[in-house]
């Protein structure tokens, strides 16, 4: 089951990158994820991702959409 920290992290992430930049690569937002420790179920949704640069709203609707498809919508939540 995922915690509130899993979705805390990932939210935090998702904020710290985008504060920098408006774009960021899938690549980095890997291995962002890898260095924030964010759990490992969690890094393979990350690791879902298409190849490419996202924006902040594509890069939430990816992520939302693998967390739906595996079925962890109630317990992590979505990202904005």
């Amino acid at each position: 089951m995922h915690s509130i920290e899993d979705h805390a992290a990932l939210q935090r992430l998702i904020d710290t990158l985008f504060a920098e930049r408006r774009r960021v690569p899938r690549l980095e937002f890997i291995v962002r994820a890898e260095l924030a420790d964010i759990a490992s179920d969690v890094l393979a949704v990350v690791a879902l991702l298409p190849p490419g640069t996202y924006s902040r709203d594509r890069l939430c609707d990816q992520l939302n959409s693998a967390i739906t498809a595996h079925g962890w919508g109630r317990s992590l939540g979505t990202v904005q």
